[in-house]
């Protein structure tokens, strides 16, 4: 079964209460959701594989850690995810970025697929699939399905809210993805909204209604 991890960071606890508040514009809801996801990352990257490296510094030669293996890809479930990807590229700025565009039908709430665009070697990276909030779980089971019959096998999704229906579709669905979570909330409402949530990430974040 997938890891789910909630994050107890308190700035990544302080910062998701505050752009909950309606009054919080989009500028700055956009601004902090960066600033999450980039704590999220560090977070999320704990258990990155280190290997030994010779440098020399100006003093001498030592040996040293960086990051083995596979390289590391941003996919965002567009558009929301969108906001997410500056503040992972400033904690991973090797990391390469693909896009997976997904809406949901108004009539069934289920994903259709519209836009998939992937790095070449996006099989042999560890790729994050990022979307600000994980609400039915259709859009993000939908995406990681897409990646996993591009032959993506290394995956782990981030969200800053999810309800927990999501993370129970997504754990039964792909029970090999790592989840993490800024805050987990309470439900969905009849309209398959996020209670307390903080409304709708993507008009939010591009300041539309």
């Amino acid at each position: 079964m997938s890891k789910v991890q909630v994050m107890d960071h308190p700035l990544i606890q302080h910062k998701v209460n505050y752009i909950r508040r309606k009054e919080v514009g989009s500028k700055e809801f956009r601004e902090i959701v960066g600033e999450i996801a980039a704590l999220m990352c560090y977070e999320a990257t704990r258990d990155l594989k280190l290997q030994d490296v010779e440098i020399e510094t100006p003093i001498c030669k030592m040996v040293g850690k960086e990051l083995s293996g596979k390289k590391l890809a941003v996919v965002p479930i567009l558009r929301a995810g969108l906001g997410m990807v500056d503040g992972m590229l400033s904690m991973i700025p090797a990391a390469k970025v693909g896009h997976i565009g997904l809406y949901r039908d108004p009539e069934t709430y289920e994903p259709v697929e519209y836009y998939c665009k992937l790095p070449a070697d996006c099989d042999e990276r560890e790729v994050f699939v990022v979307d600000p909030m994980l609400a039915t779980g259709g859009s993000s089971v939908a995406a990681i399905q897409m990646l996993k019959e591009k032959g993506v096998k290394h995956i782990r999704f981030m969200c800053i809210i999810a309800a927990p229906e999501g993370v129970e579709r997504m754990q039964k669905e792909h029970p090999d993805v790592d989840i993490y979570i800024g805050a987990l909330d309470e439900k969905l409402n009849e309209h398959k909204y996020i209670i307390p949530g903080l409304g709708d990430a993507g008009d939010r974040i591009f300041g539309t209604k």
